[in-house]
């Protein structure tokens, strides 16, 4: 494994000295992964890892439990790390924590005892270029996963038995999968969030997943065409051109001065209403910045989150029954689609009162 990257230490070093703090602790999984690449979890249900990361301005080093130690230091951190331990049947590790701390540290969840609650969920973006080489291998890896399952089902099938397929198909990629959907067209034209049940997929399918890889999150939705009513396809057109607004839209704001997500959100709402949907974003979030969460910051009316580049974003505009959704990576001068396959059906859409134009998936028709 690679050694940590010197930005992400750079980050860590001015927000030190921003916040006074001599030290800063890592339980948090998502921040494990974003500073070493490696999995601290074990169990998903729980806040923390198994394992935390100290800096203190001069070097990275770890505490996990006795019984982890060498896990940890075989398969996922850095050789240079070292590894600190403690019994585990001593004490938890937020409490090894307290102990192994300096005074005037700081950790990000708020129950250690004596020190400091921080954030740097802000530090995590924009992405370092190994980091935007892994979403990359990732954005594909996790697309074909998608479309494979979405060539294979049909009708028939449970909307259970197509998240199944698809969590099999992400797992022998390597790939982790903390959010998958499936709708049927039934319950697809009622719920945005349609989790699996027994009912059958029906007349289309709409297959969405969150897939992590090194910590990465890519986020992707594909709809399946059995036997679908006309609207489908004028519905999902809408919808991606209301995602091809909101990407431009985000790379404009992340060219401005102070630009944040409540000024993409703004364009998405107007969009919604150009497309003669107005009020139809009420209905469900319309995502946002992804990273090492499946959403960095999701877009609201005031929400002030600065929007920032090279760093990469999943809008997931619906309307009625629609939903298109994949993970770009936006630059000043490049809107990356890094879902994109090149094997699956796409068109050109036109963002509203914006010159971009993306080719973006369409429902595959079966």
């Amino acid at each position: 494994m690679t050694a940590i990257r010197d930005q992400k230490l750079t980050r860590l070093d001015e927000y030190m000295a921003e916040q006074e703090l001599t030290e800063l602790w890592f339980l948090r999984p998502e921040n494990f992964a974003w500073l070493t690449g490696g999995n601290s979890t074990v169990d998903r249900a729980a806040d923390v890892g198994v394992a935390a990361l100290g800096y203190d301005g001069d070097a990275v080093r770890a505490l996990t439990s006795n019984n982890e130690a060498e896990r940890f230091r075989e398969e996922e951190l850095p050789s240079a790390v070292p590894v600190e331990t403690f019994d585990w049947h001593e004490s938890s590790l937020g409490e090894a924590v307290a102990r192994a701390s300096t005074d005037r540290a700081g950790t990000d969840v708020p129950t250690v005892p004596g020190l400091e609650p921080i954030d740097i969920s802000q530090l995590r973006l924009p992405l370092t270029e190994h980091d935007q080489q892994t979403l990359e291998r990732a954005g594909r890896a996790t697309a074909d996963a998608v479309e494979t399952v979405a060539r294979e089902v049909s009708p028939d099938d449970t909307e259970r038995t197509a998240a199944g397929r698809l969590r099999d198909e992400l797992w022998q990629r390597g790939l982790e999968s903390p959010v998958v959907l499936v709708g049927g067209a039934e319950r697809s034209q009622r719920h945005r969030h349609f989790t699996p049940t027994d009912k059958p997929l029906g007349d289309y399918a709409l297959l969405t997943v969150v897939a992590v890889e090194r910590g990465v999150n890519i986020a992707v939705t594909r709809t399946v065409d059995f036997d679908a009513p006309s609207w489908l396809r004028e519905r999902h057109d809408d919808a991606s051109r209301v995602a091809a607004t909101a990407m431009a839209a985000t790379q404009d704001a992340a060219t401005a001065d102070d630009g944040t997500a409540g000024d993409v959100f703004a364009e998405i709402e107007r969009a919604y209403a150009a497309v003669s949907w107005e009020g139809e974003w009420q209905q469900h979030h319309q995502g946002g910045a992804i990273g090492f969460e499946s959403r960095e910051w999701t877009a609201t009316p005031s929400a002030d989150a600065p929007v920032e580049t090279p760093a990469p974003y999943a809008w997931n505009p619906t309307v009625q029954g629609a939903k298109t959704e994949d993970t770009v990576l936006i630059s000043p001068t490049d809107v990356d689609v890094v879902t994109d396959t090149g094997s699956w059906p796409t068109a050109e859409y036109a963002a509203v009162d914006a010159d971009l134009r993306l080719e973006l998936p369409t429902p595959l028709t079966r």
